[in-house]
C-alpha cells in the first residue's frame, strides 16, 4: 500500500445518533435512547468526509450479549449475570452472522439496514472498518443468522477434556461455572428473575482474559469465552496448528461473509491474545480472496510489534504503548514528560515500520482528553494531535465527540464516572448532540470555542490527506538541531516532513506557556533541499505567512501555549 496515510473516524452507532438526554444511571433502551444505523445518513457522512477522514470505524454493530429483551423476535434473552451493563459489551459477541437489533429501526431489517449503511458510506466517499473480536465470545453465543451449512461455535465440541486441536472452547471437566460474587447486573432498579447469581454453564469453559478455571473473578471477563486457536495453555503452551483447527476455517468464512457485503477492513480486537499463526493464515487468505482489505490489529507489546506485522502480516497495528502514552504524559504536563520520549518511539519502538503504527489520542478504550483523569480541556491536545497526526505517513484516528471536547461527565450504570464514554450503557452525549443538532448535523448548538475546536481538527485532517509531504514525505528530526537554541526546552518538539515537492516545518510546544524560539534547519538540510537564503512560510492551520531573510541564520517564531505550526514552503 502506498498511501498509509488512512484517516479514521471512529464511532459507536449507539450512542452517535442517541438525541435523548435523559442519561438515567442504569438506564433502558426506552429510558436513555439508542442510536440508529439509520441516524448516520447522507449528511453525516458528508460532514465525516468534509471534516478530512478516508475511513469510518462502526464500533460495536455485531449483535452482542444484552439485558434487553428482543424474544418477540425470536433472539433468545441473555442471563444478566453474564452481561456488563445494560446495553451490553460490543465485545461480548452473540452472533458474528448478524447485527445489533438495538441498532435497528426495523429489528428484522437489521442486516440489510447495517449493509444499507454501507452503500450510503460508500457513496459518500468513505471506506467501511468493523471490529474482529477473535478472542472471545458471549457466554450466551449462539448464531441465529448463520449460512446453511455453517458448524455453530462449540457445536462439535467434546466438552469431557480440558484440551482439544478440534474444540473451539477450553474447558473445565466436571466442574460447572461459578458467577463472581458482588455483581449487581443493571442496578438496583433493574429487576428480572433471571437477576439470580446464576448462570448455568456445565462444565465450565475458559474466561476470555485467559482464566482456565471455574472461578472468574469480578475483575476478569466473566461474561465471555475464550476461544481455541490451538495452544494448550494448560499442558504448557504446546501448538497444535497442523492440521489447520476448525475454529480458523470458521473464523474465515465469517470475515469473508462480511466482505462480501463491502467491509473494507478489520480493526482485530486484543491481537496478541491470538496466535500469531493464524493471524498470517487468516490475513494471507483474506488478501487471496479480498486483495484490497486491511488488518488493523489493537496491540500492546512492543517487543511482538514486528512479529505481528511481519508474520502475522498485519497492514497496522496500535500504538498505544509508545506514542500515545509519551503524548498523554506530555499533554497532563506531567513533571517528567519529555517530547525526547517522542524519539524514543519512532528511534527505538517502531523503527523500520514507523509507517505502519495507528496513532490516536481517544478511542472507546481510553480516557477523553476533556476529562478530568486526562487534561480537562480539549484544547491542551492540540500539540499532541499535531504530533500524532503527521509523524509518520502512518494512520490517525479521532473518536467521535474528541473534535467537540466531549468530557465523558458521569457514571451511567456498568461503566463508572472515570473519563471514558460507556460502551456498555444506554447514553447519550452532550457535547456531540449540540453538534448532531436533532440530526441535522449542522453544529448549530456548539459554542463558539467547539466551533473553533472542530476547525482545527478538520484543517489538520484535510492537511495531513491534501499535503504532499505530510501524506507520504522523509522525516527529518530537529530537536538536536536546536536544543541549543535559546528557548529550547524538553516541552517542544521540531521536525520536518518532506519529499522533492513539497515540505512542512513542524514546530509544537507542549509548554503551559509560550515559547521564543529561533528554529534553525541545519546547513547540510538546507542545501540538500535546493532552500535559497529567504523563505516564505505558510501555516496550514492558522493560514498565517511567516519570513525569514536568511533560513541559514534561522527562523524566528511565537509559539502560543499547548499549541503548534504546520509550515509549508
Amino acid at each position: 500500500m502506498s498511501d498509509h496515510k488512512l484517516t479514521i473516524y471512529q464511532l459507536l452507532p449507539r450512542l452517535f445518533g442517541n438525541t435523548n438526554a435523559t442519561r438515567k444511571y442504569y438506564g433502558s433502551i426506552e429510558e436513555n435512547g439508542c442510536g440508529k444505523l439509520n441516524d448516520i445518513n447522507e449528511k453525516a457522512l458528508s460532514e465525516i468526509k468534509k471534516m478530512g477522514f478516508t475511513h469510518v470505524w462502526y464500533t460495536g454493530v455485531i449483535e452482542h450479549a444484552t439485558m434487553t429483551d428482543y424474544s418477540a423476535h425470536g433472539i433468545a434473552p441473555d442471563d444478566p449475570d453474564v452481561v456488563k451493563g445494560r446495553a451490553g459489551s460490543p465485545y461480548a459477541i452473540k452472533d458474528y452472522y448478524d447485527i445489533d437489533p438495538d441498532l435497528a429501526v426495523d429489528v428484522p431489517n437489521r442486516v440489510q439496514e447495517f449493509k444499507a449503511l454501507i452503500i450510503r458510506s460508500h457513496a459518500a466517499g468513505l471506506k467501511v472498518i468493523m471490529d474482529f473480536v477473535p478472542n472471545h465470545v458471549a457466554r450466551t453465543y449462539h448464531s441465529d443468522m448463520k449460512p446453511a451449512g455453517v458448524r455453530d461455535f462449540g457445536e462439535d465440541d467434546d466438552n469431557t477434556v480440558a484440551f482439544s486441536a478440534t474444540n473451539d472452547f477450553y474447558y473445565i471437566p466436571g466442574q460447572p461455572l461459578v458467577i463472581p460474587a458482588g455483581y449487581n447486573p443493571g442496578g438496583d432498579e433493574f429487576a428480572s428473575e433471571l437477576k439470580d447469581g446464576r448462570f448455568e454453564e456445565n462444565p465450565a469453559k475458559a474466561t476470555g482474559d485467559n482464566v482456565f478455571n471455574a472461578y472468574p473473578s469480578i475483575n476478569n471477563w466473566f461474561e465471555t469465552i475464550k476461544l481455541n486457536y490451538g495452544v494448550d495453555y494448560v499442558s504448557g503452551y504446546q501448538t497444535h496448528f497442523n492440521p489447520v483447527p476448525p475454529l480458523w476455517h470458521k473464523m474465515l468464512h465469517i470475515l469473508s461473509y462480511w466482505a462480501d457485503k463491502g467491509i473494507d477492513s478489520f480493526r482485530c480486537d486484543m491481537v496478541e491474545y491470538v496466535p500469531f499463526e493464524f493471524w498470517g493464515w487468516l490475513i494471507a487468505e483474506m488478501k487471496q480472496r479480498y486483495p484490497e482489505v486491511i488488518f488493523i490489529g489493537e496491540a500492546y507489546n512492543p517487543n511482538e510489534y514486528y512479529n505481528y506485522l511481519y508474520n502475522g502480516r498485519f497492514d497496522y497495528l496500535y500504538d498505544k504503548v509508545g506514542l500515545y502514552d509519551a503524548v498523554k504524559r506530555l499533554t497532563r504536563n506531567e513533571w517528567n514528560a519529555s517530547t525526547w520520549d517522542i524519539n524514543a518511539v519512532w528511534n527505538h519502538q517502531t523503527r523500520g515500520f514507523d509507517e505502519r503504527m495507528l496513532r490516536f489520542m481517544e478511542n472507546h478504550d481510553e480516557e477523553r482528553i476533556a476529562s478530568a483523569p486526562f487534561a480537562g480541556d480539549a484544547w491542551l491536545a492540540l500539540p499532541g494531535m499535531i504530533v500524532s497526526a503527521t509523524l509518520s505517513t502512518g494512520p490517525v484516528m479521532i473518536y467521535f465527540g474528541q473534535e467537540v471536547g466531549e468530557p465523558a461527565h458521569g457514571a451511567s450504570g456498568f461503566s463508572g464516572d472515570d473519563g471514558r464514554t460507556t460502551i456498555f450503557d444506554y447514553w447519550g452525549m452532550p457535547e456531540h448532540q449540540k453538534w448532531m443538532n436533532n440530526h441535522a448535523y449542522n453544529g448549530a448548538q456548539l459554542h463558539e470555542s467547539q466551533v473553533r475546536l472542530r476547525e482545527f481538527y478538520s484543517k489538520l485532517l484535510n492537511a495531513v490527506r491534501n499535503n504532499e509531504a505530510l501524506r507520504e514525505g522523509e522525516f527529518y528530526e530537529l530537536m538536536m538541531a536546536n536544543e541549543h537554541q535559546p528557548g529550547f526546552n524538553n516541552r517542544l518538539y521540531i521536525y520536518l516532513r518532506y519529499t522533492t515537492n513539497a515540505r512542512v516545518l513542524v514546530v509544537v510546544n507542549f509548554n503551559r506557556h509560550a515559547i521564543d524560539i529561533n528554529v534553525k534547519l541545519p546547513d547540510d538540510l538546507a542545501e540538500k533541499l535546493g532552500i535559497t537564503d529567504r523563505v516564505k512560510f505558510v501555516d496550514l492551520l492558522l493560514e498565517k505567512t511567516f519570513e525569514t531573510d536568511n533560513i541559514y541564520n534561522g527562523m524566528q517564531l511565537k509559539i502560543a501555549a499547548t499549541n503548534g505550526f504546520l509550515l509549508s514552503f
